[in-house]
């Protein structure tokens, strides 16, 4: 029991020699000052993995115009399940659910027109994960830095519930140049 003793006291006199309140508590608030920080982080989506479609349920790759397919042209950038399949339409959200205020941009290409057109991706907040017709575009998709062109932020803010359900895509206006 000696030998441990001599080996402790050792131990604690080399780290309080090596240590000081001033370096512990400098540690402390950078731990705390990293914790504050870390809300502000880009939050990922609930269930983000895609799934088969449940029988019944519309098939994920319908033609490009049918607003219940992630080919439809106004998915270019979406990134979420598609309101649409979740008891909404691809403009409003489904019903118990409130439309987020904060939005990210896309530009994507109607192929009927040739025309882009600026492309507002709304989640729709308030219910649990709608859960059907995932779809991940990445068209045009700038990095998390260019938070108003990413689709990979829960946009929920500003709502009463940060709830995310699913997304529509509203239309905002022709682009005046391509990007």
């Amino acid at each position: 029991m000696e030998s441990i003793d001599r080996w402790t006291t050792r131990l604690a006199r080399r780290l309080a020699r090596g240590t000081s309140r001033r370096g512990f508590l400098a540690a402390l608030g950078g731990i705390l000052a990293g914790g504050g920080a870390l809300p502000l982080l880009p939050v990922s989506r609930a269930a983000a993995q895609s799934r088969r479609a449940a029988p019944g349920e519309p098939a994920l790759e319908l033609p490009e115009g049918d607003p219940e397919g992630c080919a439809y042209w106004r998915y270019c950038a979406v990134d979420g399940f598609l309101a649409s399949c979740c008891g909404g339409t691809h403009t409003s959200c489904p019903p118990g659910t409130e439309m987020s205020p904060l939005t990210w941009l896309g530009t994507c290409k109607n192929p009927v027109d040739g025309k882009h057109y600026v492309i507002s991706y709304n989640d729709c907040c308030g219910k649990d994960v709608c859960g059907r017709c995932f779809c991940r575009g990445t068209e045009r998709e700038k990095p998390i830095y260019v938070t108003h062109k990413n689709n990979d932020i829960d946009w929920c803010m500003g709502t009463e519930s940060v709830v995310y359900n699913s997304t529509v895509a509203v239309v905002v206006g022709v682009a005046t140049e391509e990007g």
